[in-house]
């Protein structure tokens, strides 16, 4: 059973950063593309950050380009979201997703292209 268990959210300032970890089970990440979604109260899941399987190749949504950096850990199989500079308009439910593994020919943003999900963790930032 292939589980995503993501951790490192809480409650933080405007201004401070966070790492927010993405630890898998029954799958490897470094075979996966492995995102980070979001999804604010009364909106839909966002797209905010992927890492490729094949060659590490990042994407970023641009409104969080030059803060948020995704990263992976082979050896500990977990995936990192940073979080620099963060805003109350980052505040959140923070999803991690995998895709099959070797997937060609997917669109990092698009959820639809993810087949498995984590529980998500909460990010509150106070102004």
């Amino acid at each position: 059973q292939v589980q995503l268990v993501e951790t490192g959210g809480g409650l933080v300032q405007a201004g401070s950063s966070l790492r927010l970890s993405c630890t898998a089970s029954g799958r490897t990440v470094s075979t996966s593309t492995m995102g980070w979604f979001r999804q604010a109260p009364g909106k839909e899941r966002e797209f905010e950050a992927a890492i490729s399987w094949r060659a590490g190749n990042t994407y970023y949504a641009n409104p969080v380009k030059g803060r948020f950096t995704i990263s992976r850990d082979n050896a500990k199989n977990t995936v990192y979201l940073q979080i620099d500079s963060l805003k109350p308009e980052d505040t959140a439910v923070y999803y991690c997703a995998a895709s099959r593994p070797y997937r060609l020919g997917m669109t990092p943003g698009r959820a639809d292209d993810y087949d498995v999900w984590g529980q998500g963790t909460q990010v509150t930032v106070s102004s």
